[in-house]
């Protein structure tokens, strides 16, 4: 089983300076990198504080410079935001940058605020025909010189400068809906996927829609499919209190941008009154302990368990939602500790420390 962390920097007030910040996000990386975590991944935002991103293969090539093996991802870029030119132009970049470990995710994109200011006011919903135009562009740009025609992008003949370091790099495709998951396989994509807050049946269903859009491919071409939980290892009741404070003081400002629900004001979103949302019930802390990866190592170990059992080979772990920095690293130092070493073996642990660095300029 593969595993995954997903970093973000992030604030809620301007009571933490940006540097620090910064400082705290690399070093929640470093600790995977070390503890044998399979990748890194980092979203794409703009003009909020709740994720602080603009251009995440800025923050990948950072990181890539400070770490051993570890690879790469965006998790996701906003396909409305970019031209295939400029976006298979830059993974490369960062591809080289990093020694080949970039893992390139898109997505339709997210908030609506986000639309209203970098994509000239459309519909978040029309995000998908970007979405579809842009991945098989960026893939033949790849490949050689390119001319396209398509529905949104015209541009004569051109070469991606640079090319990556690998030769494609891996593409992933954020999806929910069966029609982008049929989409992202029918392209060579892997999928990653998010069940949100909701119980363990929507991760099942997700797993579900992955399987009926890989029940025909040939064997040994089965895609990947990642999917996503907030998550913090703890050992006592004050780290549980921390991760659900967390939990629920991020919620309180992603349904305000994922709903459109309340204003933005300096970059920060208002947090909203959990009365007017309708799956408010999802964040009563019983339901938050039961649904997302929180616990102490044995109990994550358990509830890992159910996701290998439902047929999930990939996990991405939330780490990063406001809890106090001091409890997000060790929540991923017991994950890294107990966690891990029994979904690899005992001295799975041992190798990825001992791991060689990776070179830039080395092969992949």
């Amino acid at each position: 089983m593969k595993f995954s962390v997903v970093v973000n920097m992030g604030r809620l007030d301007g009571s933490q300076g940006i540097k620090e910040i910064a400082a705290e996000a690399l070093e929640l990386v470093q600790i995977a990198d070390q503890g044998g975590f399979d990748a890194a991944w980092t979203a794409e935002h703009h003009t909020i504080e709740l994720t602080v991103s603009p251009n995440p293969f800025q923050l990948l090539a950072y990181w890539g410079a400070q770490t051993r093996r570890i690879r790469l991802g965006t998790g996701v870029v906003a396909a409305p935001y970019w031209n295939p030119i400029r976006l298979a132009g830059e993974a490369a970049l960062c591809d080289i940058l990093t020694g080949g470990r970039l893992e390139l995710g898109l997505g339709r994109g997210a908030y609506q605020y986000e639309f209203d200011r970098m994509a000239g006011g459309m519909d978040q919903r029309e995000g998908g025909r970007h979405l579809r135009e842009i991945i098989p562009a960026v893939q033949a740009l790849w490949s050689g010189d390119y001319a396209h025609d398509g529905e949104l992008w015209q541009f004569p003949e051109t070469a991606c400068v640079p090319r990556p370091l690998q030769k494609f790099p891996p593409m992933w495709v954020a999806a929910r809906d069966e029609n982008t998951f049929r989409f992202a396989v029918e392209n060579g994509c892997n999928v990653m996927s998010t069940a949100l807050r909701k119980p363990f049946g929507e991760v099942e269903d997700l797993q579900r829609k992955f399987n009926e859009a890989t029940a025909n491919l040939p064997a040994g071409k089965r895609p990947e499919h990642a999917t996503m939980r907030l998550a913090c290892v703890y050992e006592d009741d004050a780290g549980r209190e921390a991760a659900v404070n967390g939990a629920i003081n991020f919620g309180r400002n992603f349904e305000n941008l994922f709903k459109g629900i309340g204003e933005v004001r300096h970059g920060y979103p208002e947090p909203v009154d959990f009365e007017i949302v309708a799956n408010r019930d999802e964040y009563r802390p019983e339901a938050l302990c039961e649904n997302m990866l929180f616990g102490t190592p044995e109990e994550i170990i358990a509830k890992i368990e159910r996701y290998r059992e439902a047929g999930v080979d990939h996990l991405l772990i939330g780490a990063t939602f406001f809890m106090p920095h001091k409890v997000a690293r060790r929540s991923l130092e017991l994950f890294c500790d107990k966690v891990l070493p029994h979904f690899r073996g005992e001295d799975a642990g041992h190798a990825q420390h001992e791991a060689a660095p990776v070179a830039v300029g080395s092969g992949a």
